[in-house]
């Protein structure tokens, strides 16, 4: 595995389109105990990159007292309990490997960030040639990776070293879609879970349990009825967006992307074929490539594909977000091919 540029990956998109899960975790379940023996918590790496959170040796775990810590090496033996944890707050994963001399800086840096949201997101490091099949469930492609879990489902954040601050904006975009989907907990010192109250107002509520049901258009008309009721709610707004490009998408098979992919690369024209394969790179992580490709179709036609292009674009700077630079790099260009 290589270990290529950051690439992050904007969690508003990436988590709900995943919350029904696209990879299976199942696999790596915790193998049952030997008779006569009890579970452990997570148990401290024999080796780890500078900065790595390592138990120290005689140290008893939180989570045999009750609760994970904030910084665990991930294990075959505490896997499951991180993932069953991701119900409560984000978990995010720092997939690393020794002959990656990226992997320390980005554990070091995940570790200081994590730390400072003071219990709302726990972080496990996890050494992939130790834990193979880690890497093989989250179909990593290289590292050092930062993959978080919500509610059980991967989440892709980025690969590569990443700047502080670039983490913080991902962290923080990550816990916005865990509030929406109920994921509100924190750890206290002691490493035990409390969950925060956070009840969602009712025309929300209603969008989410449709999500949760997988029906996209459901949730959509939750969120139509919200803007009606107060056209200022940006959280429908964005929501809106977002389910409707997850109903957009649900259908699309990797066949179906690929022959789009290749569809669009001979029509550059063709509006359907350029609106999907931007909706496949939004939910792929490529944003820029997403938000670009709109851009030149937009200044390349007149008319009525024209106006259907800049509106799917105004609807991705929601999914993305409004505060991302990508979002207002793309809108700038969108205003010099306008005007």
């Amino acid at each position: 595995m290589s270990s290529p540029a950051s690439r992050p990956v904007p969690p508003a998109a990436a988590s709900l389109l995943n919350l029904r899960g696209a990879v299976d975790l199942s696999s790596l379940k915790r193998p049952a105990a030997p008779a006569g023996t009890a579970p452990t918590g997570p148990a401290p790496a024999g080796t780890a990159p500078s900065g790595a959170p390592v138990a120290a040796q005689g140290e008893q775990p939180a989570a045999a007292a009750g609760g994970p810590e904030l910084k665990v090496n991930v294990t075959e033996a505490n896997f499951q309990q991180l993932v069953e944890l991701s119900a409560q707050v984000p978990v995010v994963f720092a997939l690393w490997a020794s002959y990656s001399p990226e992997s320390g800086r980005m554990v070091e840096t995940l570790d200081r960030v994590v730390a400072s949201y003071g219990g709302r997101l726990v972080l496990g490091a996890a050494d992939i040639e130790a834990f193979p099949q880690l890497a093989q469930a989250f179909q990593v492609q290289a590292v050092p990776t930062a993959v978080a879990v919500l509610k059980g489902q991967p989440v892709p954040l980025f690969q590569g070293s990443a700047e502080e601050q670039q983490v913080r904006s991902l962290f923080d975009e990550l816990l916005k879609v865990a509030a929406a989907n109920g994921v509100t907990g924190s750890l206290d010192a002691g490493g035990a879970a409390e969950q925060e109250p956070a009840p969602l107002p009712p025309l929300h509520q209603a969008a989410y349990d449709a999500i949760e049901a997988g029906d996209y258009s459901a949730a959509a008309e939750a969120y139509r009825q919200a803007l009606k009721e107060m056209p200022s709610d940006h959280e429908a707004k964005a929501g809106l967006a977002q389910v409707e490009l997850m109903d957009r998408l649900q259908s699309v098979s990797a066949q179906d992307s690929e022959a789009l992919r290749t569809l669009a690369a001979n029509e550059p024209n063709n509006l359907e074929a350029q609106l999907g394969v931007a909706d496949l790179d939004v939910a792929g992580g490529h944003v820029e490539d997403a938000l670009n490709r709109l851009v030149a179709f937009i200044g390349r036609n007149f008319g009525p594909e024209r106006e259907t292009a800049r509106v799917r674009l105004l609807e991705l700077f929601e999914v993305v977000g409004a505060g991302d630079g990508r979002v207002a790099k793309a809108r700038q260009a969108l205003a010099r091919v306008l005007f």
